[in-house]
């Protein structure tokens, strides 16, 4: 009886370093919940707005999601925090007054605890001493009245992974009209429905800062190849593919070109990149005449390699009309390839969800709407957040014959 052996693959790449390292984008959570982005370069300062500063070296090597407080700019170790339990109680915030007169402690008398060198907690401990109806409140209403002090006072902040979920966060609090609204649920979905995997061979056109090519960058994980179709002549600045902190084998498989250079009967005009060796008079002319090759034989080689065809996806989110660029590079998709658009607006979704359905070699072509609910889960006070994004934008996908 013969048996099967499963053949052995090489080591799995991993998507970035397993801590902070120099040269990262690091994102960091401030007690209010807001996120902010740091830079991390050796030797030098970080700074957090009105936090403070810190040597950039006490974070490097250090694993994300840890917390710190800033001391004299230093770094200091903070505990995990955990959840508390709250016991229900009769107590209602019904009776309660809160006017001028019920925190005896003046703007002034903080400030001047603060330029004492008075520790956050003290000033907060010593609010909730004078505060005169602290006690009256309940147990959830005493937690988020010690939460928004800390928020106020607490130069505290803790590492985030830059995992997809948490980077795509950032950048759709921060400006979420840069990533054309392509939230994270939606953008799984086109991931899930291009079949975007490891070895696959895939085409995008990218116009949400980088997020669809973060997406499908972390899938890949290094194996396979992934072009880029832009409209800029140098290749394109992805904001949120740096923020993800990738390791170059990740982002090796990634090439681009624009509109121009993907027309097939494009003749590129270079400046001579190779000259006889006489008329070489100095090793600098040598290096610029080595990196015009360099640059003419990656754009030739990229043409080749978008000519031979034969991709697996095309995934798009774009300011310009879907369906000429769906019908620009359609033939150099294989057969059963999946298309996937997204954009913000339905009409354009469904007015190409209509052009296609007159072009026989898009089989069922199908419109969705992104949609999700958050929900806040703490003990005792789980609820639907109380302000949510609308939409996640609409996502057409269809199969090429």
């Amino acid at each position: 009886m013969s048996t099967f052996k499963v053949p052995k693959t090489k080591q799995q790449k991993t998507t970035r370093d397993s801590g902070i390292q120099s040269g990262d984008q690091v994102l960091v959570r401030l007690p209010n919940g807001e996120v902010k982005s740091i830079k991390v370069e050796k030797n030098a300062s970080a700074v957090i707005g009105k936090f403070g500063s810190f040597l950039a070296n006490e974070l490097i090597g250090q694993p994300y999601g840890l917390n710190y407080e800033i001391v004299d700019k230093k770094l200091r170790h903070l505990p995990p925090r955990t959840l508390e339990e709250f016991e229900d109680t009769d107590a209602t915030n019904e009776l309660i007054n809160d006017g001028v007169f019920v925190q005896p402690l003046t703007v002034n008398e903080i400030q001047a605890l603060k330029q004492s060198g008075v520790h956050a907690s003290d000033i907060i401990k010593k609010q909730i001493e004078q505060h005169a109806n602290y006690s009256l409140k309940t147990e959830y209403s005493k937690d988020k009245y010690k939460k928004r002090k800390e928020a106020k006072y607490s130069k505290m902040f803790s590492t985030i992974e830059p995992t997809l979920f948490n980077v795509s966060e950032y950048w759709w609090l921060k400006d979420q009209t840069r990533l054309r609204d392509l939230r994270i649920d939606s953008l799984s979905q086109m991931l899930n429905m291009a079949n975007i995997r490891p070895g696959g061979r895939h085409l995008a056109v990218d116009d949400a800062s980088g997020l669809l090519v973060a997406g499908i960058l972390e899938r890949m994980g290094g194996e396979g190849k992934l072009i880029t179709i832009c409209h800029t002549d140098s290749p394109p600045a992805y904001p949120v593919v740096g923020q993800m902190n990738f390791d170059s084998s990740i982002t090796d498989v990634l090439i681009s070109l624009n509109w121009a250079t993907a027309e097939e009967d494009y003749v590129p005009i270079l400046p001579p990149a190779e000259l006889p060796q006489e008329q070489v008079k100095s090793e600098r002319q040598k290096n610029r005449l080595n990196k015009r090759k360099a640059i003419s034989d990656l754009l030739s080689n990229t043409r080749e390699e978008l000519f031979s065809g034969e991709f697996d996806s095309l995934v798009i989110s774009t300011e310009y009309d879907p369906f000429s660029i769906v019908e620009r590079l359609s033939p150099y998709l294989a057969g059963s390839a999946s298309i996937v658009v997204h954009s913000p607006y339905s009409q354009v979704i469904v007015e190409l969800q209509a052009q296609m359905r007159h072009t026989p070699q898009y089989l069922c072509p199908t419109v969705t709407e992104a949609w999700t609910r958050r929900y806040q889960v703490l003990p005792g006070r789980t609820h639907p957040m109380m302000a949510m994004s609308g939409s996640g934008g609409f996502i057409l996908q269809a199969t090429k014959m």
